[in-house]
């Protein structure tokens, strides 16, 4: 195998912790005011993943539609700027750094 092409990164639970930091975004997308989870995405679990997280705030502000993770990662995302959750999940920002290096980019500090 060529180790080169071979770069590994991972969500330690799920990729939703990297939605976490919208957390604001994502309580005016639930019409809901639930307090954010915490302040370590990558590190949120405890028998309560991100996503449920997420589905938990959507339900209670909604009431009638489950989290679906394409549409509604998208609508978290749209606008987002990516350096709030690369400050605040340093697995991200391995990844993002390792697309950059790969490409030629000048890596984020």
């Amino acid at each position: 195998m060529d180790r080169e092409r071979f770069h590994a990164h991972v969500a330690q639970y799920e990729f939703e912790a990297w939605l976490l930091p919208y957390w604001s975004r994502i309580q005016q997308l639930a019409n809901h005011n639930q307090a954010a989870p915490g302040s370590s995405p990558e590190q949120i679990n405890d028998h309560n993943p991100p996503s449920s997280r997420i589905k938990d705030i959507l339900r209670r502000g909604h009431g009638r539609y489950d989290y679906v993770k394409d549409r509604d990662a998208s609508r978290i995302l749209k606008d987002a700027d990516l350096n709030v959750a690369i400050s605040q999940c340093p697995e991200l920002k391995s990844l993002i750094n390792t697309i950059l290096s790969i490409c030629g980019g000048q890596e984020i500090s």
